[in-house]
């Protein structure tokens, strides 16, 4: 099992960061601070979160240090990072992982933070969270409170979490392939999962369940990330999958004189010979409704109902 954070309480210091680009509005910043705040947290603000360096939020050591830092200031009780963009792959050689380990707590971020999730529970066994981000999410106008209800819940309640779908309204979710499978939770940013392979960083995927979420794929791209997890030999080793809600739109498939698949078409060609069970559209991802996910916990997909259950705590 992971090393368990301990959970958020009313009044924590909440340490933010930018491991990765910096927001496009310098704003965005201080409307995070602001964000924190309301949620009843105080927040402490990264020596370095303000500055750019070319795409990136900083140079690569000064990204390195910020996160450093948070982890080893007692006071700080969880980091969420601003954005994600690209950049934390940078960074992964320059982080400590045995003070990483010594001093466990909530970590926050998903798509290019993916990185992040996979080096912390391969290098350090920490259990880390893909869930939304400051600037990417709860500065939105009309940002559901589906979402801000499954960031709260998950990060201060020591108790098996349920269903990530509690709350949400929407007909997205499918069975691609029935079946009920429970372990431990691993995945992220497809994108990120595909460069990660080979690398010191790759999650461990044997017997685990995998979910997986991109945005702005074209069907094509999918198909080509999914290919080279299997042609890795690592998707062949996961007992479940689940896909959360990926805008995949091809712009060109009406006007176009040769066959195109759709994002279904390339899920049923590439996943169902695994014989595993796969659900499709869940809740998480480039989207407002992204449910808070424990990358490392102990979860149920069930794919009777079309659900991904977080059955044990996953703070403490």
């Amino acid at each position: 099992m992971p090393i368990l954070p301990e959970r958020l309480h009313l009044g924590d210091t909440v340490g933010i960061i930018a491991p990765a680009s910096a927001p496009p509005d310098p704003k965005a910043i201080d409307q995070s601070l602001l964000v924190i705040s309301e949620l009843g947290f105080k927040p402490k603000l990264s020596r370095n979160a303000r500055k750019r360096w070319g795409y990136l939020a900083g140079t690569d050591r000064e990204r390195a240090s910020d996160l450093m830092e948070m982890f080893c200031d007692r006071k700080v009780k969880a980091i969420i990072c601003v954005r994600g963009g690209y950049g934390t792959a940078r960074i992964l050689p320059l982080l400590d992982y045995r003070k990483i380990r010594e001093n466990p707590k909530i970590f926050v971020g998903y798509s290019d933070i993916t990185s992040l999730h996979s080096a912390f529970l391969k290098k350090s066994n920490l259990l880390s969270f893909h869930g939304p981000m400051l600037a990417s999410d709860f500065i939105k106008d009309n940002y559901p409170q589906f979402s801000r209800d499954s960031f709260v819940k998950i990060l201060t309640e020591a108790r098996p979490p349920g269903s990530i779908c509690q709350g949400y309204t929407g007909k997205t979710v499918s069975i691609l392939r029935r079946g009920r499978v429970s372990g431990q939770l691993v995945g992220g940013n497809i994108t990120l999962l595909c460069a990660s392979l080979g690398t010191p960083y790759q999650p461990d995927f044997r017997g685990k369940i995998l979910f997986f979420e991109d945005v702005d794929e074209v069907p094509y791209r999918y198909d080509r990330c999914i290919t080279q997890l299997s042609n890795a030999g690592v998707l062949q080793q996961v007992t479940g999958i689940a896909v959360g809600l990926c805008e995949s739109e091809d712009p060109k498939a009406k006007t176009a004189k040769e066959y195109r698949q759709t994002f279904e078409d390339v899920l049923k060609d590439r996943l169902l010979h695994l014989k595993v069970p796969v659900v499709i559209g869940l809740p998480f991802g480039h989207v407002p409704f992204n449910a808070t996910l424990p990358v490392g916990g102990r979860v149920t997909l069930d794919a009777i109902k079309g659900d991904l259950i977080l059955d044990h705590a996953v703070v403490k």
